[in-house]
């Protein structure tokens, strides 16, 4: 696996490096957020029914039972006293985005998640259910059939479970309500801030922006922000200075940076990442206990009972390994990589090992472990 991902690596980097700086070019619209774009999560309590009995006990779940009621008698049916318990409705949240400029009457999916006890979302509908903002004002109503990220098959002494099938979404199931009260057109200065904050690339859009508009328009302010000023663009609203400038391309700068994931043991290195020159060992130990316990009996005639005598046979064996390997300091990350690779060892010890590289300082990269 080890040897794959970083094949893979050691091709991006060399396509990169073939096809010069230009290939490197990111869309400023790609790299940084526009001051007032910005979506807004809602969320909502609701009901899903049509289930094929796979919904909430309501004895487990009396929430459900109470919003049920509710639901009913909105809708002029009595249920007061009744004895109302079937098994085809669950409780749920209900969680979207707005996104920016959402006009009212405009369509967003939404996602369900169950909260009580129901095993399976797959066939209900979701029925009327208001979404809320942390203002706590209703921007947008959803209903529809909900779409489950998964299976369950329940049989008298097996259950197979595929996916998860207790969460699922209705697309394009919200409806704008309430629109978002913000005049973009009324900003005078928009900052754009960086999704990866780095100097020298907010000096590079600086740059980018005031040779692209002819006009020293934009500001760097720190790592992660840039100002601009819409009135020196020379454009008549906000709108047409950001479609003039966010199709610009600029070269990002990126941390040297290792990620490994232990879980699934996958490790993911930058072009920038550089190695030292480093000499590593590994011993690979095996630790085998086995279990034979002994069966003791007294003789055919003689007095006594049988007794079970524990056995425990444990060995420990060193496996002969390729010693003490020395890892070249490389100037490329394809130097980098065949240097790793020449200790041919496991992708789950070469996160050790550069676990232990980076502690001898010879990994200058940041190191994250998910």
């Amino acid at each position: 696996m080890i040897r794959l991902i970083l094949a893979v690596i050691a091709v991006c980097s060399a396509s990169f490096a073939a096809g010069g700086a230009g290939a490197q070019d990111i869309r400023l619209k790609d790299l940084v957020e526009f001051d007032g774009v910005r979506g807004n999560d809602l969320i909502g309590y609701g009901l899903v029914v049509g289930l094929n009995g796979t919904g909430d006990g309501l004895r487990n779940a009396p929430y459900t039972e109470e919003i049920m009621q509710n639901v009913l008698e909105r809708l002029g049916v009595n249920v007061t006293g009744e004895q109302f318990r079937p098994r085809n409705v669950a409780s749920v949240i209900v969680t979207a985005t707005l996104p920016p400029f959402a006009r009212a009457g405009g369509r967003l999916d939404v996602t369900v998640s169950a909260i009580g006890d129901a095993d399976s979302l797959l066939g209900g509908t979701l029925v009327m259910t208001p979404l809320t903002a942390a203002d706590g004002e209703v921007y947008a109503v959803a209903q529809g059939t909900v779409i489950a990220g998964g299976v369950a098959a329940t049989g008298a002494a097996a259950t197979v479970i595929e996916g998860v099938p207790t969460a699922g979404v209705v697309p394009a199931g919200g409806r704008v309500e309430r629109e978002v009260d913000f005049e973009f057109g009324d900003l005078r200065q928009i900052r754009l801030a960086l999704r990866e904050p780095d100097f020298t690339t907010a000096a590079r859009i600086e740059r980018v922006i005031n040779r692209g508009l002819n006009r020293s328009v934009a500001r760097m302010l720190d790592a992660g922000t840039v100002l601009i000023d819409i009135a020196a663009t020379g454009r008549p609203s906000p709108a047409h200075a950001i479609s003039a400038i966010e199709n610009l391309t600029v070269a990002p700068q990126h941390k040297a940076r290792v990620v490994v994931d232990q879980a699934s043991g996958t490790i993911v290195m930058g072009s920038e990442v550089r190695i030292s020159q480093v000499a590593v060992s590994q011993n690979n130990l095996t630790l085998r206990i086995e279990e034979a316990p002994l069966v003791v009996q007294p003789s055919p005639f003689g007095e006594g009972e049988t007794v079970v005598v524990p056995r425990t046979g444990v060995a420990l064996r060193e496996e002969p390994g390729p010693g003490l390997a020395l890892v070249e300091g490389g100037t490329t990350l394809s130097d980098v990589i065949a240097g790793l690779n020449a200790l041919g060892v496991s992708a789950r010890d070469m996160i050790d090992i550069l676990k232990s590289i980076k502690a001898a300082g010879a990994l200058h990269a940041e190191f994250v472990v998910r």
